[in-house]
């Protein structure tokens, strides 16, 4: 009898990583989750293992720290080889109406969180995984990543920046047996999307978030966006002049609150 799939989920205390680690849960998966809040992760575990995964194993990490990512993510194969990573740990900040500059210090820590973190999370994962000549990467991105937006600068940045590294990731670890898909979802209705104060076109819950991207996942896609109609106006965006679509843009009235988080030396 096989082995229950192996699944590594960072960000797995709320939204959409508690909501996949469910949908993996309910197929008996054996699940490596990581938060910083432990109450919450111990209770995402626990309804993991009613929902029925074989184990939920839990570990109180924060992704900026890459020492003890590279423990965790090392323990976790020596115990038992990781089939599936999610990379999906990540913060949300931008600019309130009237707002010209965003908070040098939020903008750093939500960079670590976003851009590091990512880096923390998957480095770890690619010489095992490579050397099994098996395993899947999960990067999740945004819809930001695709065409900038006035109203989150920075946020955008980090997202572009994960999706030129996953896409670069796909091509190179493809010939040894790993394959890296980019999750790019549109309003997934989180405790993170609830801050920001917006038209929100095509929000969905999470656990129809988590399907979309686990099926996503099981057929290899290179790309899971959602919803469709979203990201093809995103990059239909994209292909037109800038002044045209900033123009657009500054019509929608957007707050996006900045995160608590601050730069930590």
């Amino acid at each position: 009898m096989a082995e229950p799939v192996r699944v590594f989920i960072t960000g797995a205390s709320s939204g959409i990583g508690r909501a996949l680690a469910m949908a993996y849960a309910r197929e008996g998966a054996s699940l490596v989750l990581l938060g910083r809040d432990a109450e919450r992760l111990e209770a995402s575990a626990r309804a993991c293992l009613e929902a029925g995964a074989e184990n939920a194993e839990t570990h109180v990490a924060d992704v900026r720290d890459r020492e003890a990512m590279a423990r965790v993510v090392q323990a976790a194969f020596g115990e038992r080889p990781i089939d599936i990573l999610v990379a999906n740990a990540g913060v949300a900040t931008g600019l309130m109406r009237g707002q010209l500059l965003e908070t040098p210090d939020a903008v750093r820590a939500m960079l670590k969180i976003n851009v590091d973190g990512v880096f923390n999370t998957v480095e770890p994962v690619i010489l095992p995984m490579c050397a099994r000549k098996s395993g899947r990467i999960a990067i999740v991105g945004s819809m930001a990543g695709v065409r900038s937006l006035p109203y989150s600068p920075s946020y955008c940045a980090a997202k572009a920046a994960t999706h030129m590294w996953a896409d670069s990731l796909r091509g190179g670890l493809a010939p040894h047996g790993v394959s890296v898909s980019l999750i790019v979802p549109g309003f997934v209705k989180t405790p993170m999307s609830a801050r920001t104060r917006s038209w929100q076109p095509g929000a969905m819950s999470d656990e129809r978030a988590a399907l979309i991207i686990k099926r996503g996942l099981e057929r290899r896609r290179p790309v899971i966006a959602f919803p469709l109609f979203m990201y093809a106006a995103m990059r239909f965006f994209a292909l037109l002049p800038p002044a045209v679509v900033d123009g657009v843009m500054r019509r929608f009235h957007v707050d996006v609150p900045e995160t608590p988080e601050r730069e930590t030396s």
